[in-house]
């Protein structure tokens, strides 16, 4: 026992000493703020910055003390998050997609009995879809890196019907988790160093300010015509272009989003034939974010893509265009599918594209699928193509219901204007806010608008995104708001800002 108790004690001293002499070695941890990349410190990205995260406290809070605020729930009007809003899935693609992900539930009598619960062409689709992946256990599995060939040729033959006959390769397409991934790639092959330069328009989607941020490049910022029904005009292009390069920037593409994203408007086929001129003559890249293609609300209008034009007329110039599940009348955020299409790419290029792509492996399978529903729905004749179109219409004519309320609902109240909302999901009103009150929010370094911003969602529950996040005309202030909520909510959030905008103009005018 004795023994014992002395090698407990030698044991124990020796675990002491080595503990010490540990510690006295031990070097100051690396992964503290210090050491972070500076440009992943600088990047900011306003769709889900400070208010948002403001947002999730009140949401919390709101749990345990729901009598502490003058509102029951807080209406989320900061980001195209449709199905966040309760927007309901488009029955066909979701039990297609549930089919895929489960094929013995098609064996299954109580889901399929003579088609009531099921139409007979879901269950072809499902069919369909497993034969081309090759086998019912293999949905799970990585697929090529630039995604499903079958999807590709499928989407592939829809481009081609969008546009008219322009032909489109499936090699070209890369199947993506949503937009924001391609977008991130393309930018992260062409910036090299801090000077290169991207062109943006100001208001803008604040990815690609935040990308170009992490990668140490340049925005090149041309800015849209608010007086115009924020319209783009050569001449900025022009001297945008030239402010940049005479900066020592070395532009080497520009940004297209159409419909705009935040400002919801659509570029007629000349303003698209017009922006490949500009980039023929400067040898730039284009690339046309055109996730919202499917939301045009103005009847007079109608989205052009720049495949087509580019594609049929200017074969000098490179284009990568975009397009996603997320919006759309879809609005499957997170099930994160879309694609990128590169025109006029050349192949060294397009094959260092590849490369890039190929190190993430592959996008999700659901999102591929999904993608290629989007792209090809049901077919008149087709058993679920009346119940699909049903939906769909209902969907996008309540969009454009609730584009129209918003926009006649905000411009009603003081201090607050808007364009209309040709297209996307948003509205981008300016702010005329009491010169007492900017000058209160600049004292405390803030932007005006995000005082504002933050206001509105402590005092009415409405999660807006202030319009300093996506840039703007120095001396302006803007917000940017969702058409999302449920239409028979929509005077209330106008209600809302209507009367804590009347609060903040009786306080400071």
């Amino acid at each position: 026992a004795t023994v014992s108790v002395l090698n407990w004690r030698t044991n124990r001293h020796r675990k002491s000493r080595m503990a010490t002499a540990r510690a006295l070695a031990r070097a100051p941890p690396k992964f503290v703020m210090e050491n972070m990349n500076p440009h992943v410190v600088a990047a900011e990205y306003a769709v889900r910055g400070p208010i948002v995260l403001r947002s999730m406290e009140m949401k919390a809070d709101m749990k345990k003390n729901p009598e502490k605020y003058p509102f029951s729930k807080i209406v989320a009007c900061n980001i195209g998050n449709p199905q966040e809003l309760l927007q309901k899935p488009i029955t066909f693609n979701r039990q297609v997609a549930a089919l895929v992900a489960c094929p013995w539930l098609m064996d299954a009598k109580e889901v399929l009995v003579d088609g009531q619960h099921i139409c007979n062409d879901v269950v072809d689709r499902a069919h369909y879809i497993l034969d081309r992946i090759g086998h019912q256990h293999k949905t799970g599995a990585y697929t090529e890196s630039q995604g499903y060939l079958w999807a590709r040729e499928s989407i592939a033959d829809a481009i081609q019907r969008r546009d008219g006959g322009v032909p489109c390769c499936p090699t070209d397409l890369f199947l993506t988790d949503g937009a924001s991934p391609g977008i991130k790639a393309i930018l992260n092959a062409i910036v090299c160093g801090p000077s290169d330069a991207v062109m943006l328009p100001i208001p803008q989607y604040p990815l690609y300010s935040a990308s170009l941020t992490l990668l140490n490049g340049q925005v090149a910022p041309y800015y849209l015509d608010e007086s115009q029904g924020w319209g783009l005009t050569i001449d900025e292009l022009e001297a945008s272009y030239a402010k940049s390069v005479a900066a020592g920037a070395n532009v080497k593409a520009m940004v297209v989003i159409n419909p705009g994203n935040p400002t919801g408007q659509v570029m007629s086929e000349q303003e698209v034939r017009d922006v490949c001129e500009f980039a023929a003559r400067h040898g730039l890249l284009v690339l046309a974010d055109e996730v919202y293609q499917e939301n045009v609300y103005d009847e007079r209008l109608q989205f052009t893509s720049f495949k087509k034009v580019c594609a049929s007329e200017f074969p000098e110039v490179s284009l990568v265009s975009f397009h996603s599940i997320s919006k759309g009348v879809m609005g499957e955020c997170g099930k994160r599918g879309g694609y990128m299409e590169l025109c006029n790419v050349p192949k060294d290029v397009k094959d260092l594209i590849l490369k890039m792509v190929s190190i993430n492996l592959c996008s999700n399978v659901s999102g591929q699928i999904l993608t290629e529903l989007m792209m090809n729905p049901p077919r008149e004749g087709q058993t679920s193509h009346a119940a699909w179109k049903a939906e769909y219409d209902g969907l996008k004519e309540s969009l454009a219901r609730r584009a129209k309320s918003l926009v006649a609902g905000v411009n009603d109240i003081p201090g607050i204007q808007t364009n209309g909302i040709q297209g996307s999901m948003y509205a981008f009103p300016s702010l005329d806010l009491p010169a007492k009150y900017v000058a209160e929010a600049e004292t405390q370094g803030k932007a005006p608008d995000a005082v504002w911003s933050m206001g509105l969602l402590e005092e009415a529950g409405i999660l807006v995104v202030p319009g300093s996040g996506f840039g703007q005309k120095e001396g302006t202030h803007h917000f940017r708001t969702t058409i999302l909520p449920p239409e028979e909510e929509m005077d209330d959030v106008v209600d809302g800002m209507r009367q804590y905008q009347t609060r903040l103009l009786e306080k400071y005018q």
